[in-house]
């Protein structure tokens, strides 16, 4: 089941026995163990048959002995297990009472950065008698466009550029890209559109110095204008660490290697293999004009080696404004 599918069913109090939820992106899986917590019972309710323990704190056992117990003046006991990949002791504990678990319990195991180890029958159990949902990562191109949904579900317009500029400075973490989300909303009025300027004002991202200004900059070759995006990086190397800036520059030409190698070019079969907006492929089509194929295809080597020496590999104490010059500096010579 998708997100939005499970919390219809929440709000119809449509519930099940056992819920796992596992996988790499944390975001939903908070959201969801947040919002059966906060809405499953009432205030009342929740002081006699609300139990949340810590994987890092408990054992298997100690959690099936909590979901073994009966509520207490409510129809439901609330068991949640967050932090489930900490818990080290008899897991197989949790296997043996997915397989019946009581029907007077919600038992909630919020298992999260990575999914749940197949070779202890968990997740294929809990698929017989609960509800599995495994979070992944969003793709890259995918930020944008779930930024602009979720700004559009509480009233406010955002268009592409501010949306990719936001995915750009803030990469795929969605938990981050929610708190800097609200923090524009809160200081606008609903319905209000929110703009590169304003992103500037209340996030601190700016709209003209961030790697998303950088790789257009490099696209067109213009060398005034990467100087200056470089040098505003030195001087906030806190807000624009080397990793960051480096991943954001092998996205963009492993994009660009991909576009050099489609056998259609047509402006709507490229927007479509590479997964973005016509507005977006025009960055991509600027870069394989000033890139050959060969050329970008040495750029990405070089991604990767400066990549792994902002990690500290091979790096004799460059420091990462440092790094980030001698890479922009190969880039435009390539």
């Amino acid at each position: 089941m998708r997100y939005e599918e499970i919390i219809k069913d929440l709000k119809n109090r449509i519930f099940y026995p056992i819920y796992l939820l596992h996988g790499d992106e944390p975001y939903y899986i908070d959201a969801l163990t947040d919002y059966i917590s906060e809405h499953v019972l009432s205030d009342v309710e929740k002081e006699f048959n609300l139990t949340v323990v810590y994987g890092l704190d408990v054992s298997g056992s100690d959690v099936v002995d909590h979901a073994k117990r009966y509520p207490m003046m409510a129809s439901h006991h609330v068991v949640i297990l967050r932090e489930a990949q900490n818990l080290d002791k008899e897991i197989d504990q949790l296997t043996l009472y997915a397989a019946n678990p009581s029907k007077s319990t919600i038992l909630v195991i919020a298992h999260k950065y990575k999914k749940v180890s197949r070779l202890k029958g968990l997740e294929k159990m809990v698929q017989k008698t609960g509800l599995v949902f495994e979070s992944k990562k969003l793709y890259d191109n995918n930020v944008p466009g779930w930024i602009e949904k979720h700004i559009s579900s509480f009233g406010y317009r955002i268009p592409e550029s501010s949306s990719q500029l936001l995915a750009n400075s803030l990469g795929n973490d969605l938990s981050r890209i929610v708190n800097e989300c609200a923090k524009l909303m809160i200081n606008l009025p609903a319905g209000s559109t929110i703009t590169p300027e304003v992103i500037e004002q209340n996030v601190g991202i700016s709209k003209d110095f961030n790697p998303f200004e950088l790789t257009k900059a490099l696209s067109m070759r213009h060398v005034f204008r990467v100087n200056q995006i470089v040098n505003y990086f030195g001087a906030n190397a806190r807000e624009y660490p080397a990793v960051l800036v480096i991943s954001v520059l092998y996205s963009y030409f492993y994009k660009t290697w991909i576009y050099h190698q489609l056998p259609d070019k047509s402006r709507k079969s490229a927007a479509s293999a590479l997964g973005m907006s016509d507005y977006i492929l025009n960055d991509y089509i600027a870069a394989a004009k000033t890139f050959s194929y060969d050329k970008t295809c040495q750029i990405l080597l070089l991604l990767y080696e400066y990549d792994m020496r902002s990690k500290g590999l091979h790096n004799d104490s460059v420091s990462g404004p440092e790094l980030i010059k001698e890479l922009v500096y190969k880039i435009m010579a390539a």
